[in-house]
């Protein structure tokens, strides 16, 4: 007789007694989640996280004794612990949303405006799912400054209007994608990226990254001519892909249905760069959960491009990458600090020979 198969036990921080029975019955309704606990604030949930050793907390921002940023900064560098932050996210308050990832939150969910309880119930599913990609992390220490631009890196190759960079993320993305643009220099081919996360958040994210890296960030528009030295980052509402026009690559949005059960869509962005670009482009994959962009990766391989993928072990979730991976859709599989290195070399006509690629082997989350 199979042995059941173990839940993913949750803990619910929320100072709201009615969100937090929602919550817990919100959680309970999946087969393979439940509900351990639930803390009115930080305090108790610091003793019931040594009481009951849960896989994943669900942690508001707004508590009282202490808030919810501050909690995960100390979470993340004593104890480290999958964290979904569920909470009243707005545009004024993406900010704090952006913080909490970089301190070391796998993904948030933003509660509907008002917080009521039928709009936390319309995002039942998207709670659940995230709690599941959640247990299935690995939670790294975090809690240092954003890194300022590496200084070391090769100086890149001339901004080339005809050559074109992918890029594809989403849990643990925002990290990620961090740690590679900073490492870019100014003098780069134009980059449209995709990173699953709500539209509310995602021009926070673009100007925190403007901020960061030499590169220009900026979320992408609808018809934009895609220039040199410039990131396009994919709205939180709308597919971006690339057309080609007169040598030129250009911007294009959609509101049509998500793929991969996303909108935006990894596979549609890289989809449109393999047919747009071909042997001109470079596509790489980054962390996350699920399988987009594993189809548009291999799309972009046969169409000629040099395909990237994370490895697993720098990864905070192995799944999208390890599904391009399997599909025989990357050219190579690096850690993280050495993808923005590969591209460059790429990008160069590889002076120098490529150190060997590591096997391609598919391996489970």
């Amino acid at each position: 007789m199979n042995a059941p198969v173990r839940k993913a036990r949750v803990l619910i921080v929320e100072d709201s007694a009615v969100m937090r029975t929602l919550l817990r019955e919100i959680i309970n309704a999946a087969p393979d989640l439940e509900v351990v606990g639930m803390a009115p604030d930080p305090i108790e949930a610091r003793e019931l996280i040594r009481a009951l050793a849960p896989d994943v907390l669900t942690l508001d921002v707004e508590m009282p004794h202490m808030n919810g940023i501050e909690f995960l900064r100390r979470l993340m560098r004593l104890h480290p612990l999958p964290v979904v932050m569920v909470s009243a996210f707005t545009q004024a308050g993406s900010q704090r949303a952006l913080e909490a990832l970089e301190l070391g939150a796998v993904d948030i969910v933003a509660k509907p405006a008002g917080g009521s309880a039928e709009g936390l119930l319309r995002c039942a599913e998207e709670i659940r799912e995230k709690i599941r990609c959640a247990a299935a992390a690995r939670p790294r220490p975090r809690g240092g400054p954003a890194p300022a631009p590496a200084p070391g890196e090769a100086a890149g190759p001339r901004a080339d209007a005809a050559r074109l960079v992918a890029i594809g993320a989403s849990t643990g993305g925002t990290d990620a994608i961090r740690e590679v643009l900073t490492r870019l220099p100014a003098n780069m081919p134009g980059i449209v990226m995709v990173q699953h996360m709500p539209e509310s958040f995602t021009g926070s994210f673009a100007r925190r990254l403007d901020g960061l890296c030499r590169l220009a960030v900026k979320e992408a528009a609808h018809g934009e001519r895609i220039q040199p030295g410039t990131v396009y980052l994919a709205p939180g509402h709308s597919h971006l892909a690339v057309r080609r026009s007169g040598g030129e690559y250009f911007t294009e949005l959609s509101r049509a249905e998500p793929v991969n059960r996303h909108r935006p869509s990894v596979d549609v962005l890289f989809d449109s760069v393999a047919r747009a670009a071909g042997p001109r482009a470079v596509g790489v994959i980054l962390t996350g959960m699920g399988k987009d962009g594993a189809a548009g990766m291999l799309a972009m391989h046969r169409a000629g491009a040099w395909t990237i993928a994370q490895d697993q072990a720098s990864c905070v979730v192995y799944g999208m990458p390890r599904e391009a991976v399997a599909l025989g859709a990357a050219d190579e599989t690096r850690p993280l600090v050495e993808i923005a290195g590969r591209v460059l070399a790429r990008l160069a006509g590889e002076a120098h020979p490529a150190p060997p690629r590591q096997p391609a082997h598919s391996v489970d989350n």
